[in-house]
């Protein structure tokens, strides 16, 4: 099964648990990645693994949004 067709099956509470929990974890990466850009001394494999994660829970995110709150075209 593919992302979208998981979040079909899932109802709206439950997503938005899910999308809480991922905001969550999404501002912990950042906070996790600016605080070791400021020690400069940050391994440069870390970081970019780190900023992989952090992109793909933005696309969660943005997907469970968009299922939450469809476009509605007036």
């Amino acid at each position: 099964m593919n992302a979208l067709s998981d979040l079909s099956m899932k109802s709206d509470e439950v997503l938005r648990v899910e999308l809480e929990v991922f905001r969550n974890e999404h501002r912990d990466l950042d906070d996790a990645i600016s605080a070791l850009q400021e020690r400069g001394r940050a391994d440069p494999l870390t970081l970019q693994r780190l900023k992989k994660k952090k992109l793909r829970l933005k696309d969660k995110i943005a997907q469970i949004e968009d299922r939450l709150l469809p476009d509605i075209i007036a």
